[in-house]
């Protein structure tokens, strides 16, 4: 019988799903992206190669895994064919497997053109931090009812006049509201056109195949990108993406019902990161040679796949965690980079709030309310010995195991699995959710 598995970040994203992911597909048929865009970066390192990903699924890199972009994914198709090009390249046999859903939202260049431009005209401290990828308009166009989806692509003269009527709308903002230049109607219709012949060949039911998949028995994998805190419904809005982020999204974005999805692994990193802008109750200074913060930036290695920033770090937050196991249904944690803490003598877990007066244990919504909040810690021994490829709890440093023992009695839920490295091999299995 078919068991499938739904992997979500649970905190403001890059919590290393994508290794999980590659590791997870060795028991897997299929593996789905349910949304988002090519903001996601998941980095996957197999032996001495290290892969960056934007819109292709991470189990790309295992042979006969069938990787599914489904209808929730705003799709760039110019970006994700550059991106399957470096990956063949590379050895990988990408197009015989990549199955593109026609009903995705296309990304056209006047998206990021307005990313860029609205971004550049808030004042600083309003700025979202947004990738200027064109997502958030994609989306905006998707809710709008008036996005080109990918199967518009092959109807050549309702493509261009969709495309004009878009055009004079989202030209007349970029010139008269935004001060921007306008896009040229020439030139995106002709780089559409050619690249749909690039893409024709991938485009699938992605709805029927994964059906298809599960009644023949087969595991699939659907993997989400960005975190829950990030979630346009859940997160600390407006400081979000432009999706749903959370693990019941990947029934309505892949086109299958919610019973076939049967358990939900929240990746969660050892400690917290953030990019761009918004709220970060546990933050710590990461400039500062010798303390925690540079510590995780540095050794994490915490820059942005995407965009190169520095990623913002903080103790572990079980309060906003509890918050994601919550809106997820999250059944185990996957604990990621606990190397990263080796050495420091001793770490703090974020419990609970100062907020209006009161003391909580749970992350409030909105980004208003978080920024009024007061981090309540909780101190703990750290360990100097290295976590570094253990496979192992029982070898894992004693003050370690107590550690993951005690995030787990404040958030209620098990750790299934640990991630002691980038390569496959350095994962500690407590119970395998597909076994």
């Amino acid at each position: 019988m078919a068991k499938n598995v739904v992997i979500v970040g649970t905190q403001w994203g890059d919590e290393g799903k994508g290794k999980i992911v590659d590791w997870l597909t060795d028991h897997a048929k299929g593996v789905v992206r349910f949304q988002g865009g090519h903001n996601a970066g998941h980095t996957l390192v197999v032996g001495e190669k290290t892969y960056k990903l934007n819109l292709v699924p991470s189990g790309i890199v295992r042979g006969g895994v069938d990787c599914f972009i489904g209808n929730g994914v705003v799709l760039d198709i110019h970006h994700l064919i550059s991106e399957i090009q470096v990956l063949e390249s590379g050895g990988i046999d990408v197009r015989a497997r990549l199955k593109i859903s026609p009903g995705c939202p296309i990304i056209l260049p006047y998206h990021s053109a307005l990313d860029h431009a609205r971004e550049a005209a808030r004042c600083a401290d309003l700025r979202i931090g947004t990738t200027g990828k064109g997502i958030g308009p994609a989306y905006e166009d998707k809710v709008a009812r008036r996005a080109l989806r990918v199967y518009d692509l092959f109807h050549a003269d309702r493509f261009a006049d969709r495309l004009r009527e878009n055009l004079d709308y989202h030209n007349f903002v970029l010139t008269r509201y935004l001060g921007a230049p306008a896009v040229d109607f020439d030139v995106v219709l002709g780089q559409a056109m050619a690249d749909a012949e690039h893409v024709r060949p991938l485009v699938t039911d992605v709805s029927a195949a994964l059906h298809a998949l599960n009644k023949a028995g087969h595991n699939v994998l659907f993997e989400g990108a960005q975190g829950a805190l990030l979630d346009i419904d859940h997160g600390t809005y407006p400081f979000v993406t432009s999706s749903n982020c959370v693990a019941g999204q990947a029934a309505a974005g892949s086109g299958v019902g919610p019973g076939m999805l049967h358990y939900v692994l929240g990746i969660t990193k050892a400690y917290c990161t953030r990019v761009g802008g918004g709220p970060f109750p546990s933050e710590l200074d990461i400039e500062s040679q010798g303390l925690p913060g540079c510590q995780m930036s540095q050794k994490g290695r915490e820059f942005g796949t995407v965009t190169g920033r520095k990623r913002r770090c903080g103790w572990l937050d079980v309060a906003a965690l509890k918050r994601s196991i919550q809106i997820n249904g999250v059944t185990g944690l996957c604990i990621t980079k606990l190397d990263v803490l080796d050495g420091l003598p001793e770490l703090k877990i974020c419990t609970g709030y100062r907020f209006d007066g009161r003391v909580v244990d749970m992350l409030p919504m909105g980004a208003d309310e978080v920024a009024a909040c007061e981090p309540v810690f909780e101190t703990v021994a750290g360990w100097s010995e290295s976590t570094v490829g253990v496979s192992t709890m029982a070898a894992l440093p004693a003050a370690a195991q107590a550690y993951l023992a005690r995030v787990e009695d404040l958030c209620e839920i098990p750790i299934d699995i640990v991630s002691t490295g980038p390569e496959r091999r350095e994962t500690i299995v407590r119970r395998h959710p597909l076994e």
